[in-house]
């Protein structure tokens, strides 16, 4: 297969597209599917006209995508703009379709895609970003997870570890991206958590409350994002606050340590914390212990490094930061926090603007790049 040539169609049937009608990004991602699909046919079975094969596929997947993200819409109209407190009353066959996505068929990492892509409405590429993969990589998962299940009988539903991971990556596109899934990913863990006696279904029910309770504090009037540390604690919401501490505290008396668990523990204690400065931070240390032990998630060292930081002084956490690789998602952003604690504003003002460079949304590279001018603005006589 001629992949010099593929690339050069790339351009003409994504035009074609949007003058169909789609948008622009909508039409990227169903011609990276289309062309995930050529990947597969073509060496056994090359068309006569490639650009008008593309087209055609790429044109399916995107209606495909449309209806999808349609009927997701119209469940989140039906939910509203809030989760409500409390156990759910409402049942539909969303939470049902999450199961039947997580196929014993499929790998828990395939069944998370397909389900994000065909359940939760999201583009191969918020996916993509989630994993931190490539988009051509998740385009071709997300077709392989599709052939996989095509065909197969759906009286084996998935487990609930791999719906609790899809679950989690539907709530924090909802609540850090551009598509805005963070109540319809509450209203189904909800009911889980009535269908479901598993202490990580409480725990992932609690860490989504604790983090939802601070959305009206996370950005300002201009759509600026607002750290952590600078935001107005008088407009958390502290009833959602309540009912994610208890319900956690119920879940860690059952003595069934998990991820989720040990996550919200952390957001709770941010959550407890009257001001920044009050933060607990050693035992916020203690708990990114546990969860490295429970993951060993690179990921997760890295925001240990920083509680660290907090905890032990920046020096002792830019020591952690160092043991780790400088490739890692917001290492950059990290190293540049620690090195303006540590009193080195010409290094954190340059690794702020590195850091933008990396940013993988509008609003966060343009706080970086505020935090980059201020740190120069005030070296400058």
């Amino acid at each position: 297969m001629d992949e010099a040539l593929l690339r050069t169609l790339v351009p003409g049937v994504t035009g074609a597209l949007v003058r169909r009608g789609a948008d622009f990004a909508a039409a990227e991602d169903a011609v990276q599917e289309a062309l995930a699909e050529a990947v597969r046919v073509w060496p056994t079975d090359p068309p006569r006209d490639p650009k008008g094969w593309l087209l055609t596929v790429a044109w399916r997947r995107f209606l495909d995508a449309a209806r999808a993200d349609s009927a997701r819409r119209r469940r989140e109209d039906r939910v509203g703009s809030e989760p409500p407190p409390g156990p759910t009353t409402a049942v539909d066959d969303t939470l049902r379709l999450y199961f039947l996505c997580a196929h014993p068929r499929l790998s828990p990492a395939s069944a998370v895609a397909l389900t994000l892509r065909a359940v939760g409405g999201l583009t191969t590429r918020q996916i993509a970003n989630a994993y931190l993969v490539p988009e051509a990589t998740m385009a071709q998962r997300i077709s392989r997870a599709k052939r996989t299940v095509s065909g197969v009988r759906w009286d084996r539903p998935g487990d609930v570890a791999t719906v609790l991971r899809v679950l989690y990556l539907v709530f924090n596109e909802g609540y850090g991206g551009d598509v805005d899934l963070a109540a319809e990913a509450i209203r189904l863990t909800r009911q889980l958590a009535a269908a479901v006696d598993h202490p990580e279904v409480a725990g992932l029910l609690a860490l989504m409350l604790l983090h939802h309770a601070r959305r009206a504090a996370r950005t300002a009037s201009d759509g600026s994002l607002v750290p952590l540390a600078e935001q107005d604690r008088g407009r958390w919401d502290t009833r959602a606050i309540a009912e994610g501490v208890t319900i956690l505290q119920t879940a860690l008396a059952r003595d069934r340590l998990g991820e989720f668990q040990a996550q919200a523990a952390i957001a709770a204690l941010h959550a407890d914390a009257p001001s920044a400065q009050e933060t607990d931070w050693v035992q916020i240390v203690e708990w990114y212990d546990e969860l490295v032990r429970l993951t060993g998630s690179p990921v997760v060292r890295l925001n240990r490094a920083v509680a660290v930081g907090e905890a032990d002084g920046p020096r002792a956490g830019l020591a952690e930061l160092d043991a780790l690789d400088a490739a890692l998602p917001r290492h950059t952003a990290a190293a540049a926090y620690l090195h303006e604690r540590a009193g080195d504003p010409t290094t954190a003002a340059r690794l702020y603007a590195e850091a933008a460079h990396q940013a993988g949304s509008l609003a966060e590279r343009d706080h970086l790049m505020r935090r980059a001018a201020r740190l120069n603005a005030r070296r400058r006589p």
